[in-house]
């Protein structure tokens, strides 16, 4: 088959044939989910998220929540006080995502023992170094 240059990037061509591929890497990113999940509670800021999401950095929540604000899943409000107090808050859409994101996370939570043993079984009976042959 002869691929010709059509003037459509794959990228465009990735995103129109599947558009919930784009929308669910966004959402279900490690951190994303965290992020939706922490600020259920009302407005909350920025320090109050970091504090309650272990193992996230500044830099990494600063970057998931603009990228959240961006796919219309988070407003950001500044305070005009001096600091200025930035506040995070659920959007109708993100809202109606949240039931089904604290499923998720009910269901890694109570899964999450299951999982770390059949991941140790599994590299028991196949060493790491088969792991890169390719396809299968």
């Amino acid at each position: 088959m002869v691929r010709r240059n059509t003037g459509v990037t794959v990228r465009a061509v990735d995103t129109d044939a599947c558009p919930v591929r784009e929308v669910l890497d966004r959402v279900a990113g490690k951190w994303s989910v965290q992020i939706l999940v922490a600020a259920a509670a009302g407005p909350t800021r920025f320090t109050e998220l970091e504090r309650g999401i272990e193992g996230i950095s500044r830099r990494m929540l600063s970057l998931t929540l603009r990228h959240l604000e961006r796919d219309g899943l988070v407003t950001r409000t500044v305070h005009p006080t001096v600091p200025p107090k930035v506040e995070y808050e659920l959007t109708p859409a993100s809202r109606e995502l949240l039931p089904t994101l604290r499923r998720l996370a009910h269901w890694a939570e109570r899964n999450g023992v299951y999982i770390a043993e059949a991941r140790a079984a599994y590299d028991t009976e196949h060493p790491p170094e088969l792991l890169d042959v390719g396809p299968v």
